[in-house]
């Protein structure tokens, strides 16, 4: 298939190589990947640690600061818990990671089968499949969250929350974004299942399961990676505006959206740090996904590139 052949060829490389920007990018997002990802091994503290968390170090400052009460144990300063903002940004980054690429995984999976179904299948099944999706997009992803939260939690109340917030959120974020993939995958099924290979696999007698997942699905594969990119960076953003409304993770799970929060309540007092080191954390992890996209979606336009 011509999406893998360039998806895996060595063209793809050369033509990365060649563009600083994919380059840079690539290299930020790699570096904040391995780093949060391998918090139990870069981070000077553990978070999760209740033994090595102590209040009495609340709000210090960041220790380039020169303030009489930093202390050198913590580089970036610490947060109201008295856990440090380095070691925190590090596992938070982690949480934000995992949501925003579970609720893709999520979203891709259904919105990727409804759309193959409605744009093979046609007709009433097709009309009923868009018109769930056009349902579905009548509600913004935070109107969804915002009301499965808010239920959940009047419901279980917050400690049982708090268990299950992590895949509770992949679930909301990726249930509520799945017709950006039905709409799309379905208008270039529409394109390709009228095409000669079809009608040849059609002749031969093959299940039309098989058609559309082994013949048509692949040929479809190109908008819908690169939608994946921007819908990573839309979950991780959609989990952190949760978060700082108190509606995604809890404080005792940081991620980068609970601990803007954390820390917005005392920016009046003069601890600006801790929701400023985990949003530049959490704009430059969303700068580099979309740029890599931005230049991932350029690649495989073939009026851009040719083979």
């Amino acid at each position: 298939m011509r999406f893998f052949k360039k998806i895996t060829g060595s063209n793809l490389f050369y033509n990365f190589l060649r563009d600083p920007m994919a380059i840079g990018s690539a290299t930020v997002l790699l570096f904040l990947i391995v780093a949060s990802f391998g918090a139990p091994l870069f981070a000077p503290h553990n978070p999760y640690d209740q033994t090595t968390i102590d209040i009495m170090d609340a709000e210090l400052p960041p220790i380039w600061t020169g303030a009489a009460d930093a202390d050198s144990r913590f580089l970036l300063g610490t947060d109201p818990q008295g856990r440090g903002m380095l070691s925190t940004m590090l596992y938070g980054m982690r949480v934000s990671v995992l949501i925003g690429v579970g609720a893709v995984v999520l979203q891709s999976l259904i919105g990727i089968i409804i759309g193959l179904i409605a744009g093979y299948k046609g007709g009433r099944l097709e009309a009923l499949l868009m018109r769930l999706a056009d349902v579905q997009l009548s509600f913004s992803t935070y109107m969804v969250a915002i009301f499965i939260s808010a239920v959940f939690q009047g419901i279980f109340g917050m400690g049982v929350y708090s268990d299950y917030a992590l895949g509770l959120l992949i679930l909301v974020i990726g249930f509520a974004e799945w017709p950006q993939y039905a709409r799309t995958v379905r208008a270039s099924v529409m394109a390709e299942k009228n095409k000669e290979y079809v009608e040849a696999a059609r002749v031969i007698g093959l299940p039309q399961w098989r058609i559309m997942f082994r013949h048509i699905l692949p040929n479809t594969m190109t908008p819908v990676l690169v939608i994946s990119t921007v819908q990573v960076a839309n979950a991780i953003m959609s989990e952190a505006a949760l978060s700082f409304i108190g509606l995604g993770m809890p404080p005792s799970q940081p991620s980068l959206g609970s601990l803007i929060k954390s820390g917005f309540d005392y920016i009046a007092s003069g601890s600006w740090w801790i929701s400023l080191f985990p949003g530049i954390a959490l704009v430059v992890l969303i700068l580099s996904i979309n740029l890599l996209g931005d230049w991932l979606r350029d690649y495989l336009n073939p009026k851009l590139y040719k083979d």
